[in-house]
Order: C-alpha cells, then sequence, then structure tokens
C-alpha cells in the first residue's frame, strides 16, 4: 500500500487538525499505532512540524470526513507521491569522507594506472582536475597524500573497485598479474583439514576402546576412519 511521502509528519498534521482515530492515522501512514500516539502526547524523539496531506495532493477533504464519519473506514490515498529518481552526476560521497578521496585516487593511480581519469572520477566522485594534479603531484597536499584502498576508506565497494579495472585491462588488452597464493592457501587448508579429520578419527577409535574394554588401548590407525576410502 502507498504511504505518503512523510509518513511521521503527515501523521502529526493528521493528529493536530482532525478527529481521525490513531488506528486510522497509522493505517494511513504506514506507522505502528504507539508512533502515532507518541506524536499525539509529544513524547516523540523531535518535535514534528505537520505536513498537509490536502496540499500535497495525497488526500482530500471528501475522504478525511469519510473516515471522521466511521472509524473503522480506512483512508485511501488520492495521488501517491512521485518516486525519487537519482539524478546524474557525481557520486556523493558524505563530508566526513572526503578528505580520503585524494589518498584513494593515489592508491588507484599506483596500484591500476591503465583506469581512466573518467573512471575514477565517476568511482570516487572527483574532477579531473583533482586527479591530474595527483598524477603529476601539483596537488596543493601532496605531501599529505597517502595511497590508500579506497574500498578500505569506505569510498567504493570492492565490486565497483574490480569491475572498473577489468573493464581498464580489457581495453588495454592486458590481464591481471597472476598470483599463486591462492593456490598455497587451497593446499594448506586442505591439509589442514585432513590433519583435524584424521584427528577426530583417531579420538572416536580411543572413545569406543575404552567404552568396550574400560581402559586405554592401543589403536590400530584407520580401523574405524569414517572418512578413509577403501
Amino acid at each position: 500500500m502507498a504511504q505518503p511521502l512523510m509518513p511521521h509528519a503527515t501523521a502529526a498534521w493528521l493528529v493536530d487538525n482532525t478527529s481521525l482515530s490513531f488506528e486510522q492515522i497509522a493505517d494511513f501512514c504506514g506507522l505502528h499505532i504507539l508512533e502515532v500516539q507518541a506524536i499525539a502526547d509529544d513524547t516523540a524523539a523531535t518535535k514534528l512540524t505537520g505536513r498537509d496531506p490536502i496540499r500535497s495532493g495525497e488526500l482530500t477533504h471528501e475522504e478525511i470526513e469519510k473516515g471522521q464519519a466511521d472509524a473503522d473506514y480506512r483512508l485511501k490515498m488520492h495521488k501517491e507521491p512521485d518516486p525519487v529518481r537519482r539524478t546524474k552526476g557525481p557520486r556523493y560521497t558524505p563530508v566526513s569522507k572526503r578528505q580520503d578521496k585524494p589518498d584513494g585516487i593515489a592508491w588507484i593511480i599506483r596500484n591500476h594506472p591503465e583506469v581512466s581519469d573518467g573512471a575514477i572520477g565517476k568511482l570516487i566522485g572527483t574532477t579531473r582536475n583533482t586527479i591530474a594534479a595527483i598524477r603529476d603531484r601539483s596537488h596543493w597536499n601532496i605531501a599529505n597524500i597517502q595511497p590508500k584502498d579506497p574500498v578500505t576508506l569506505g569510498l567504493c565497494s570492492q565490486r565497483e573497485l574490480d569491475a572498473i579495472v577489468a573493464k581498464a585491462q580489457k581495453a588495454a588488452g592486458t590481464t591481471g598479474p597472476s598470483d599463486d597464493r591462492l593456490e598455497g592457501d587451497r593446499a594448506a587448508l586442505i591439509e589442514q583439514l585432513r590433519s583435524e579429520r584424521e584427528q577426530h578419527a583417531r579420538d572416536v577409535e580411543t572413545a569406543l576402546h575404552e567404552a568396550e574394554h574400560g581402559v586405554p588401548g592401543e589403536i590400530v590407525p584407520g580401523i574405524l576412519d569414517p572418512f578413509k576410502r577403501a
């Protein structure tokens, strides 16, 4: 069910300007009835400024009158609010992270020089002039810029970074350097799991032997290994 663009502010206006029940207001605004009660009692976290749903076109006088005449009536929205669309433009970055942008740009330039300035600008949300200044080390704060992973800084996601790097490498006809560490880690993990599995099997054999004979005894390896294939 569609809801007002500003449900809490709309609820505050309906509480102050109509005799609708809290349940009717909560249902129309998509709120819990206790939230409406808190607004009516001025116990909400902040004092809300009411928003007139009639002026915004979300309700009509006739619809409100129907609700006031019948407590069981559920208000119907006259016109749904227009959906919010993100306009084209540079990526928005919170103020607290804007000072980290030069560090993230420097990291990409150093580790992925094949990525174009345009791609960096869209990813980080900055201008070509700033990127160029960092590239040629003419940036006003170049002495304090330290290359840092933009993903770690929270400037972009790993998926977004990987996407622009892969696209740049494809355009340049190159591929990323091979990394044999993954295979080494995989082999080490397999060996660790095998050792843990064998130790578990030995523990099971020992426990079964003690349960049958009452005393520890010599165990023949592999007799009860449930993981060992014939």
